[in-house]
């Protein structure tokens, strides 16, 4: 059973969020706290396995809340945000504060089912997740040189990396490193819409790269790196000798919206051997059949370790199923993609 403290300021989300989860078999909500005092009092009496945390809240925000908590008691923390830019800012720094995952509040854009199915999938992710110090900005991170990739033939090569819970730290881990000459990349990362919009700038900020997030009918080329925005799946298709990045709507896969899944088949069908395919930490299943799918298309694949994920799902499954050339640790990975890129080039053909 996993014990649950909901911890909001508004007693309409705490009953929504609390009578959601008293449906599900193995997760009991054992209390509630409407602000970090109260949470506090309650986290040293009932010893939750997870905590979900508003950011908005009286008397101590949630950021506040969170630097002390991880300091002092660590433990997996989800945040419920809210969609605004502020909304969406604070839970790219509560992630890097250390929180394992961030979810919207039940609102226009996502229904109160479609915000209960995600808050259970990642509290049990979340109640499994390997903690991490908070990871503070590397603004002096070594970048590698863009010499090495002089051999390569980047205008018919994509990067498709796939994450979920972890991953925003992860990809944030690979891409800072990488040179501005990398090929044309395609991000999934499980979050909501706005959210995404607000990850690519804080990317955008710190990587050689330009990293945006995608809008559709943009040519991959080297140097750009788009991310799949909320809500919508990410997919590329091909016109003549270019890769042209496409955004859609569609069933969600795995639950999710965007899905890896969706992504990795595109590539596997319009790229092949021309791709090297990343899945990294995250929950569930998610990019292992399509992460396959590159594989047997002739992609070069390359999965997160154990050692260095936060949750050792969606690697893991790609793994089981002989979907990955490599299994590397996180720190490892960057180079791995350039070797892998390093590898035979082949135009694409002419539509």
């Amino acid at each position: 059973m996993i014990r649950v403290l909901i911890v909001d300021d508004s007693a309409v989300v705490r009953k929504i969020l609390t009578d959601q989860l008293r449906r599900i078999s193995d997760i009991e909500v054992v209390g509630t706290a409407p602000d970090p005092y109260v949470a506090r009092d309650k986290i040293v009496q009932l010893k939750p396995d997870v905590l979900t945390l508003d950011i908005e809240m009286p008397r101590m925000d949630g950021l506040t809340f969170l630097s002390k908590l991880m300091k002092f008691q660590p433990m997996p923390v989800i945040v419920v945000s809210s969609l605004t830019p502020a909304g969406s800012e604070a839970a790219l720094h509560a992630l890097e504060l250390g929180a394992v995952d961030v979810i919207s509040k039940p609102g226009e854009a996502y229904s109160i089912g479609d915000v209960a199915v995600q808050l259970v999938d990642r509290i049990r992710a979340a109640a499994h997740a390997r903690l991490r110090q908070p990871t503070a900005r590397q603004e002096t991170a070594v970048r590698i040189s863009h010499e090495t990739l002089s051999s390569i033939r980047a205008t018919h090569k994509i990067l498709a990396i796939g994450a979920s819970t972890g991953g925003t730290e992860a990809i944030r881990a690979v891409l800072q490193v990488l040179p501005a000459t990398t090929p044309g990349t395609v991000i999934v990362q499980h979050m909501p819409e706005k959210f995404t919009a607000a990850f690519a700038q804080r990317l955008n900020e710190i990587c050689a790269m330009e990293v945006r997030e995608a809008r559709g009918g943009e040519v991959l080329q080297p140097g750009l790196a788009l991310v799949a925005p909320g809500n919508y799946h990410l997919v590329i298709s091909r016109s003549g000798a270019q890769y042209i990045a496409q955004i859609k709507d569609g069933p969600r896969v795995h639950h999710q919206r965007p899905a890896a899944d969706v992504l990795f088949n595109s590539v596997a069908k319009y790229a092949g051997v021309n791709a090297v395919g990343v899945l990294l930490t995250g929950m569930g299943a998610d990019g292992a059949k399509g992460m396959l799918a590159m594989h047997e298309a002739g992609a070069r694949t390359i999965a997160q370790d154990e050692a260095s994920s936060v949750v050792f799902g969606m690697p893991k499954e790609a793994i089981k199923l002989g979907a990955a050339d490599s299994v590397l640790p996180l720190n490892k990975i960057p180079a791995g993609i350039l070797e892998a890129l390093k590898a035979s080039t082949h135009a694409p053909q002419r539509a």
